[in-house]
C-alpha cells in the first residue's frame, strides 16, 4: 500500500515540477480567424506563465503579399505593474516586417506576473492565401534586467474571400428583373 501512496505522490510531484519549470511562452491570437480578405484582422500578442517580467523587445515578421499593417498599439499587460514606456516598432510593409515593439517598466519596481496582451496589431488582408506570422530580435527581462527564457509561438494565419451575404444575391437577382421588366417596355 505504502509503494501505491509513494507511486502517485512522485507523479503528482513531478507533473508540479514540469508546470512550475515551464519556460513562459507567448502566442498570437487572431480575430477574426481565418481572416477575410478585403477585411480587417486584428492579433494580439500574448503571454502567459511569466513572474517579474520588467521589459521586452520583439519583431514580428509576416508575408506583406497577404498582409499589411494599419497600426500597432501597447498591450495592457506591462502596464498592471506600474508606468511604462513602450515603442510601437517601425512598420515595413515591404519587407514584412514590424521591428522592435518594446516595452519596459519606469522604476525600481518589481515586475508584471502571470499574463496578457503585450500588443495589438491590426492588418489589413490583401490576399487570399497563408502568412506565417513569426518572431525574431526578442528579448524578455526581469527587473534586475536578467534575461527571462520566454517560448516564442509564432503561427500560420489563412485568409480567405469575402463570401457574399445571401442578401447579396436577393439584390443582384432584383435588379436583373427590374432591368428585364425596364427592357420589354421601351419600344424597340
Amino acid at each position: 500500500m505504502n509503494l501505491k501512496k509513494s507511486a502517485a505522490a512522485a507523479l503528482v510531484l513531478s507533473a508540479l515540477a514540469s508546470q512550475a519549470w515551464a519556460d513562459p511562452s507567448v502566442s498570437i491570437v487572431a480575430t477574426p480567424d481565418p481572416a477575410v480578405q478585403g477585411s480587417t484582422v486584428g492579433i494580439d500578442i500574448l503571454v502567459s506563465g511569466i513572474s517579474d517580467l520588467y521589459g521586452y523587445q520583439f519583431s514580428l515578421n509576416f508575408n506583406p503579399a497577404i498582409l499589411q499593417v494599419l497600426g500597432v498599439t501597447e498591450g495592457s499587460f506591462l502596464s498592471t505593474a506600474g508606468s511604462t514606456f513602450g515603442s510601437t516598432g517601425t512598420i515595413d510593409n515591404t519587407a514584412g516586417q514590424i521591428s522592435y515593439i518594446a516595452n519596459t517598466l519606469l522604476s525600481a519596481v518589481p515586475g508584471a506576473n502571470g499574463g496578457g496582451v503585450l500588443a495589438h496589431i491590426d492588418f489589413n488582408v490583401t490576399a487570399v492565401g497563408s502568412s506565417a506570422l513569426s518572431f525574431s530580435d526578442a528579448l524578455f527581462l526581469n527587473s534586475n534586467l536578467g534575461d527571462i527564457t520566454v517560448q516564442l509561438n509564432g503561427r500560420t494565419l489563412d485568409t480567405v474571400a469575402a463570401v457574399p451575404e445571401p442578401s447579396t444575391y436577393l439584390m443582384l437577382a432584383a435588379g436583373l428583373v427590374g432591368l428585364v421588366a425596364w427592357r420589354r417596355r421601351q419600344p424597340a
